[in-house]
């Protein structure tokens, strides 16, 4: 079957330089409502990747993010948010973006284009079998992430990759391949739109549903997310007060005392039984 670049296709809205404001809001929001269903057609995938990833991080496996441009972001701010929320240390979820940190705000001319320069990273960070490498890229053909998927898999490494068009050269590679079909993008080409939010999307299935299977989650509560702010130590103050049944004041000093919603139920229910 030929390889259809769906992600280059005509957008299916034209002369947008004429359309008023609000046009432009629907046209965008018309194309947005088609992202949810092109995902959900993607569960069965998904729930592949994470029924495989959740076994290797319980023996202290790791997930690796490979993307350039808006895909490289999207993987480093999934991974940058999961130490808050989830209290876990910053080097279990690692967003590796082509061109390095600068590309973060910043184009890095060809660094996309090296096919090897991926698996050298992955290798920098002592890549192992319990690991997964995820490759992203909205077309499926970024060398960057093609070249680090195909050499983690060769060294029997779990990879999976999210894509936007059907049959793509990167889906070729993974073990898992996802993808996510949104259609042409509402300005040509513009992958950072439908494509950047159903890569977000998954994203946060992948990793919300791995903590929470690493029991992460209580309830329907993050218990070990990170009190880096007011707002979430008055969050985890109620959190306590709710479980334990105890005043405001006494839940936020047992809050602080050790550091963790969880932790503080440990240790005040050890004490009751203790006593």
């Amino acid at each position: 079957m030929s390889f259809i670049k769906i992600t280059e296709h005509p957008s299916l809205h034209d002369n947008l330089e004429k359309k008023s404001v609000r046009e432009l809001l629907e046209g965008i929001n018309e194309e947005d409502q088609k992202v949810a269903i092109a995902v959900q057609k993607a569960i069965p995938q998904i729930e592949k990747l994470v029924t495989q990833i959740v076994p290797r991080m319980k023996q202290g496996g790791r997930i690796f993010y490979m993307g350039a441009g808006t895909s490289g972001r999207l993987g480093v701010l999934d991974a940058s948010e999961i130490p808050p929320t989830f209290g876990m240390p910053p080097t279990l979820v690692i967003g590796l973006i082509a061109g390095g940190d600068t590309a973060l705000r910043n184009p890095v001319e060809n660094a996309e284009d090296n096919m090897e320069r991926g698996w050298e990273e992955l290798v920098e960070h002592q890549i192992n079998e319990k690991d997964t490498v995820i490759g992203i890229a909205a077309s499926g053909t970024t060398p960057y992430v093609i070249g680090a998927l195909r050499n983690a898999r060769a060294h029997g490494i779990l990879t999976g990759s999210i894509s936007s068009n059907p049959d793509s050269p990167l889906s070729a590679e993974a073990e898992v391949p996802i993808e996510m079909i949104v259609g042409p993008e509402f300005v040509t080409g513009s992958s950072r739109m439908k494509s950047g939010t159903g890569q977000k999307m998954i994203l946060n299935m992948i990793t919300t549903s791995v903590m929470i299977q690493l029991g992460r989650v209580k309830g329907n509560k993050m218990v070990n997310m990170q009190l880096s702010n007011k707002k979430l130590v008055d969050r985890g103050t109620r959190m306590v007060s709710e479980e334990l049944g105890l005043e405001y004041e006494q839940s936020k000093r047992l809050l602080l005392m050790y550091g963790s919603v969880k932790k503080a139920v440990d240790a005040y229910r050890a004490q009751q039984n203790n006593e």
